[in-house]
């Protein structure tokens, strides 16, 4: 990785107009072994890798225009508070990354989580608030375009940069500390529903024992209604969190979190991945996938239920396949009572009151629709049986719609391939 080296950067600043041009003020280095300070913001008029680096050889009215941006004196600022740390280096993302290089940037995005998550600290800069105190209620006449809550937490790169840092320290926009990751970790939860044991813990979710590991759907719940620049993002933002890793296709839009849900499946058999609902968009899509983080909103109480695996064939379960047909897995299915045609697959996942999450599939020939409901219980007129089902990932929506009733209960529609066979 690439980092500011404090001492130059703040020599450079001192007498600019003298300082020997020739001065480096970043260099490469190993984030394994090097301790370094990292900064977390919301981007505004930022510097750049290119005006980082080549400030002392501009002309003085380019030089001045750079150096009186907000986004430059958060660079001096961190450098200062750095110093101040005993940090000799700091990585912050506008200029640390060589935007011009794909590669690069690559690279950059897939090791994000990881360079934050080896940072000796983390300093988070909220450039919105003005007190000397951490804000501890929602304020939607101050902050009415974040859900009454300062703007970082409303960012999707945010994300992973509150979850990795093992220390982490708020600071307003006068750069004065207004607490510590570990002393506001109850006000952190209220606000991002990520529970205390993560903020402190970022392992947990690293852990191979699923016990202690949230299941796909609550993890993906933090990061709904959190905003991007670029649709891409979304996806992009979450790599760390799940562990993964996959090439940056900017121009792709959507399907970024179509292909980050299927590199989570290459890794783990977690079913909640399905247990996602379409609560502002009703009616047919064309994929089993989600279309956004935002579909899991609402999802933070959905756990896997590790004990249904010890009453079926859990090989059977937890196998599953990417074929062109769609994801090929198997599940318990119970036929709908008078309706051929009807089937409810059970998930092993459930909500907070124990209620069982379920796949309505609605036959029509090879093609079918199916719908996401919780249900408090399972029919007693027959018992499941496994069946293999085709998860159609088509992303194109059904043109047509079957004409069904709202009840208490809101359906949610998607399309997918099926092939049912005991």
């Amino acid at each position: 990785m690439r980092l500011l080296d404090v001492r130059a950067v703040l020599d450079r600043e001192k007498d600019i107009q003298t300082v020997n041009p020739e001065i480096e003020v970043l260099k490469e280095l190993d984030d394994e072994s090097t301790r370094y300070a990292i900064l977390s913001h919301r981007w505004g008029s930022e510097v750049d890798y290119d005006e980082m680096t080549g400030l002392t050889a501009m002309k003085p009215r380019k030089r001045d225009d750079v150096r009186h941006r907000d986004g430059y004196q958060k660079i001096i600022k961190s450098c200062e508070q750095a110093k101040k740390d005993g940090h000799r280096w700091l990585w912050i993302d506008t200029c640390c990354i060589d935007k011009r290089s794909s590669s690069e940037l690559t690279e950059a995005i897939n090791s994000m989580y990881r360079w934050y998550r080896n940072s000796k600290m983390c300093y988070v800069y909220l450039h919105d608030v003005n007190e000397r105190a951490f804000p501890t209620e929602q304020n939607f006449s101050r902050f009415y375009r974040s859900n009454g809550w300062p703007e970082w937490f409303s960012r999707g790169w945010t994300l992973q940069e509150l979850i990795a840092p093992n220390k982490a320290r708020f600071f307003n926009k006068d750069w004065v500390s207004i607490g510590t990751k570990w002393d506001l970790k109850s006000t952190l939860e209220n606000i991002t529903r990520i529970p205390e044991e993560v903020l402190v813990d970022e392992k947990i979710l690293r852990s191979t024992n699923p016990w202690k590991r949230p299941c796909i759907a609550h993890i993906m719940s933090w990061a709904a209604n959190r905003k991007t620049t670029r649709v891409e993002d979304r996806a992009y933002s979450l790599l760390g969190s799940f562990g993964v890793n996959m090439p940056m296709l900017y121009g792709e839009g959507s399907k970024a979190f179509q292909r980050l849900q299927l590199e989570i499946i290459r890794v783990f058999s977690d079913h909640s991945i399905f247990a996602w609902n379409r609560k502002a968009r009703p009616g047919k899509c064309g994929s089993v996938l989600a279309d956004d983080p935002d579909c899991f909103w609402g999802c933070h109480d959905v756990e896997e239920l590790l004990s249904f695996y010890d009453s079926v064939d859990s090989i059977q379960l937890l196998r599953w396949d990417v074929t062109n047909l769609g994801i090929h897995l198997s599940l318990p299915v119970l036929p709908c009572r008078n309706d051929d045609s009807s089937h409810k697959a059970i998930l092993p996942c459930s909500d907070c009151d124990g209620n069982l999450i379920t796949i309505d599939l609605e036959s029509d020939g090879r093609r079918s629709y199916h719908t996401y409901l919780l249900v408090g219980h399972l029919p007693d007129y027959t018992c499941p049986e496994f069946r293999s089902l085709y998860l159609d990932l088509s992303q194109e929506p059904e043109p047509e719609m079957s004409d069904y009733e709202f009840s208490s209960w809101l359906f949610f529609w998607f399309s997918l391939w099926v092939d049912l066979y005991t």
